[in-house]
């Protein structure tokens, strides 16, 4: 079955119907990706995920056919260009929270909005009070962030103590003959759930896609001049920091996002276990967001 044989008919098809057809949900799929509402593959398997993104089509059109695939819904799938699907309403304030999202917004950032998508944020050079610190080398100075957007706006589901920079020792003695890597300020989509280390081997989020970073080869602890290396095989993780002091990376990091704390790294990894599309696809491939915490609160300081 394909969407245009649904086209001036009384065909009505539920979701699970969907789901046992040969080609339908792929076409779905494909056509949800290209409006900007699922994320890609499409993989024909038309799950708890892709049925979400469909009600969620349905929903944002205002198309009267609940819990059903129809001939509307078909016809507005086949013609709806993404610049035309209405964008839904965020409520921001001048919260941390909404800074954060606004600064997404600004930069072109992906935004998840949908309930239980999580949003991960990295901030440099910030407390946990939201003040700016001065980003010294070697210390966990930076913020790990969850924020889940819930009817519209946007809420901390919990933070804690980090580090999106290498320590001493590997600034000092890189893993790279080009330098430590410094990950560049960004959004990627590159981690999914896995184990990191070996001599204290912990559930982490590996990195699966590819990252750009900064080889800080003259070791001066700065991204400035340094040579952009790209790559999906540099084993920057989201892992913990084996509870090192506040002002000691020591080996934790060699450029990964690493939370300070043993404890608050777990607490981090069952939140993120808990996005839907994770629990729908266990192999699911999470976006996270690093972010400057001076352009954060000079663009958008409350």
């Amino acid at each position: 079955m394909k969407l245009q044989d649904f086209l001036g008919t009384d065909e009505k098809w539920g979701y699970e119907a969907i789901a046992l057809d040969a080609e339908l949900p792929r076409q779905i799929q494909l056509r949800l990706i290209d409006l900007g509402l699922l994320e890609p593959p499409a993989d024909g398997k038309f799950g708890p995920v892709s049925t979400a993104a469909l009600k969620k089509f349905q929903e944002l059109m205002k198309i009267g056919e609940a819990e059903f695939l129809g001939a509307i819904t078909a016809k507005e799938l086949i013609e709806t260009k993404k610049e035309e699907i209405p964008q839904p309403a965020l409520k921001l304030g001048n919260d941390i929270a909404s800074r954060i999202i606004k600064y997404m917004q600004a930069k072109k950032y992906e935004v998840f909005t949908n309930p239980q998508e999580y949003n991960i944020v990295y901030i440099e050079g910030m407390n946990g009070d939201w003040t700016l610190n001065n980003d010294a080398p070697n210390e966990f100075n930076d913020q790990r962030i969850v924020i889940e957007v819930i009817d519209g706006i946007p809420k901390i589901v919990n933070n804690w103590q980090a580090t999106t920079e290498p320590g001493k020792h590997y600034t000092y003695n890189p893993m790279n003959d080009k330098g430590a890597a410094r990950i560049q300020f960004g959004q990627y989509k590159a981690w999914s759930v896995g184990l990191h280390g070996t001599a204290q081997p912990h559930e982490a989020l590996r990195q699966v896609g590819n990252l750009t970073v900064c080889r800080d080869f003259n070791k001066d602890f700065k991204r400035t001049g340094d040579k952009l290396d790209t790559g999906d095989d540099f084993y920057i993780n989201q892992h913990w920091g084996y509870d090192y002091p506040v002002n000691d990376i020591k080996g934790a990091s060699a450029g990964c996002l690493v939370g300070r704390r043993i404890e608050g790294h777990k607490e981090f990894m069952a939140i993120v276990k808990k996005d839907r599309r994770y629990v729908a696809n266990k192999n699911y491939v999470f976006y996270t967001t690093i972010i400057p915490g001076d352009d954060l609160l000079k663009q958008f300081p409350g």
